[in-house]
C-alpha cells in the first residue's frame, strides 16, 4: 500500500474547479498533480493560477503514474465517459453531481470500478460538513426520539434571473430535481438511510423562459423538464418525507425539518457546510440553536475522506453507492411524475458512518 499524500488530478477547469483547487491545495493529505480540460489553454491557465505543475488533455493526465484519484468536474453529459476512461487507466474517480445522466450509464461506471477493484465517490459532500454531521449526531443521540416525518423544500423563481447561461438548467438532467435535489436527497439518505419507494407529482409552469442578465439578456429559450416537483419518500423503518423542488415559487425557501416522537430538528441549507442547526422539544415555544462540531472546510472534503480511506483501507463516505442511490431516487421521482404511480427504488445501502470526532482536514495524517 502506498504512503504519503494521495495524488489528485482535476478534470474540467470550469468555474467550480476554483473551489476544489483552493481547498484541496490546503489539505496536506492530498496533492493536486495536474489539471485537464478539453480546452488545454484553459487547463493551463487554471493550473498556473493555483500553482499546479502540470496540465493538458485527459489522456495526458491519466498517463501520470502519480495520479491516484481523478476528480471529475466536467459537464454532466460527460461524467460517465470521463469516469470510464479514468477507471480504465487505473484511477479512482470522484465526480461532481449527478453521478451520471441515467441509471444505465451509472451501472456501467459502477461495474467497471468493481471489475477493476477501484473506488467511486461523488458529490455532494455537504453532508460531511459540521451542520449536517451535527444533525446526524443529534438524531443518533435520541434528542428528538424516533423520526416520524420530514419536510424538505428548495423553492425559488429559477436561475435565469441571475445566471448568464441558464439554458442547461432547463434541459434533461437539469430542472430543480436534478440540479438541487442531490443536496437534499443525499442529506436525507445520510441521516435516515435508503429510500424504498417514491411517488411524485410534477408540472412545468411555462414552456419558455427568458435570460435575465448578461450579454444574452432578453433571449427566450425552451423549457424541456418539469420545473415544480412534489415527492413522497418512504424510508423503511424510519420516517416518511415530503419534498418540494421548484423553480416556480415566489417564496424562496431552503429547509429540512425532521419531526420526531420527542421533538423536532430544523437543519441548515444542505447546500452549505455549516449551520444553523435548531431543535425544539414537544412543548417548547421557540427553537434553540445547537452547537456544531465538525468541519466547514467546503467542497473537496469528500475527496479528502476518499483519499484517507484509500490509504487506511476503510470505507469512504461520499461513495459511488450513495451517489447511485440518489440518482435512482431522482429517476424514480421523475418517472412517478410521468406515470402518476408509486415507483420502487431497487438499490439500497448502509448509511455512511459519521466522521470521527476531531476529524481535521488540515492535519496531516498520511
Amino acid at each position: 500500500m502506498s504512503n504519503g499524500p494521495v495524488g489528485v488530478a482535476l478534470v474540467g477547469a470550469g468555474v467550480i474547479s476554483g473551489q476544489y483547487l483552493t481547498n484541496l491545495n490546503a489539505f496536506p493529505d492530498v496533492r493536486v498533480v495536474a489539471v485537464a480540460d478539453i480546452d488545454t489553454g484553459r487547463a493551463a491557465a487554471v493550473a498556473r493560477e493555483y500553482d499546479v505543475k502540470r496540465s493538458g488533455t485527459l489522456g495526458a493526465v491519466l498517463a501520470l503514474p502519480e495520479v491516484e484519484i481523478v476528480v471529475n468536474l466536467t459537464i454532466p453529459s460527460a461524467h460517465a465517459a470521463v469516469a470510464l476512461e479514468s477507471l480504465r487507466a487505473g484511477k479512482h474517480v470522484y465526480g461532481e453531481k449527478p453521478f451520471a445522466m441515467d441509471l444505465d450509464e451509472a451501472a456501467k461506471v459502477t461495474a467497471e470500478a468493481a471489475d477493476r477493484g477501484l473506488r467511486l465517490g461523488g458529490a455532494p459532500d455537504t453532508f460531511l460538513g459540521a451542520g449536517l454531521q451535527s444533525a446526524l449526531h443529534a438524531l443518533r443521540s435520541g434528542l428528538i426520539g424516533e423520526p416520524v416525518a420530514v419536510t424538505a423544500a428548495t423553492q425559488s423563481l429559477g436561475p435565469e434571473s441571475w445566471h448568464p447561461n441558464p439554458e442547461f438548467f432547463y434541459q434533461p438532467g437539469g430542472g430543480p430535481l436534478f440540479d438541487l435535489g442531490p443536496y437534499y436527497l443525499t442529506a436525507l439518505v445520510s441521516l435516515l438511510g435508503p429510500v424504498a419507494r417514491v411517488a411524485a407529482g410534477t408540472r412545468r409552469a411555462r414552456d419558455e423562459r427568458v435570460v435575465g442578465s448578461g450579454p444574452k439578456a432578453g433571449t427566450v429559450f425552451p423549457v424541456d423538464v418539469p420545473t415544480h416537483v412534489n415527492a413522497l419518500l418512504d424510508f423503511p423503518g424510519a420516517a416518511t418525507a415530503s419534498a418540494t423542488f421548484s423553480f416556480d415559487s415566489a417564496i424562496n425557501r431552503r429547509m429540512i425539518e425532521i419531526i420526531g416522537t420527542e421533538g423536532a430538528l430544523s437543519l441548515p441549507d444542505p447546500n452549505t457546510f455549516d449551520g444553523p442547526l435548531l431543535a425544539r422539544g414537544l412543548h417548547d415555544v421557540d427553537w434553540r440553536e445547537l452547537p456544531l462540531s465538525g468541519t466547514t472546510a467546503g467542497r473537496g472534503i469528500g475527496v479528502l475522506d476518499l483519499a484517507r480511506s484509500i490509504r487506511a483501507g476503510t470505507p469512504h463516505r461520499a461513495s459511488g453507492e450513495l451517489a447511485y442511490h440518489v440518482l435512482e431516487l431522482m429517476s424514480a421521482i421523475a418517472e412517478s411524475g410521468e406515470r402518476a404511480s408509486f415507483q420502487p427504488v431497487a438499490s439500497t445501502l448502509t448509511a455512511p458512518e459519521p466522521l470521527p470526532a476531531g476529524w481535521d482536514p488540515y492535519a496531516a495524517t498520511l
